[in-house]
């Protein structure tokens, strides 16, 4: 990790991380493989200026699918690593808040 900008991938945006930024405070992130608790903390309070409660770090496994026409060709999604912040209140990023 050479740099806090490394250390966070993208937003994670999906049905369950929406009610989570809504309802409980808590923000979703596609971090970097190498990236730990104290790094995600200190990237996100640098570059979105507040304040971080708490950080959980999970390892998403990689899938398999198959394609729709033909069933014999698979298809593998590579695994990623996504760090949920928790947020004093009263505090929002406000890349997740969309349309206003």
């Amino acid at each position: 990790m050479t740099t806090l900008y490394d250390v966070l991938r993208r937003p994670l945006v999906t049905e369950k991380t929406s009610y989570q930024s809504g309802k409980l405070n808590q923000y979703a992130f596609v971090v970097s493989n190498d990236a730990t608790k104290t790094l995600v903390k200190d990237a996100v309070e640098t570059l979105f200026d507040v304040t971080v409660l708490r950080v959980n770090i999970i390892n998403a496994p990689a899938k398999r699918g198959r394609r729709a026409r033909s069933r014999r060709l698979l298809v593998r999604r590579s695994a990623y690593k996504k760090a949920i912040v928790t947020l004093a209140p009263g505090q929002t990023i406000e890349a997740f808040e969309g349309v206003q």
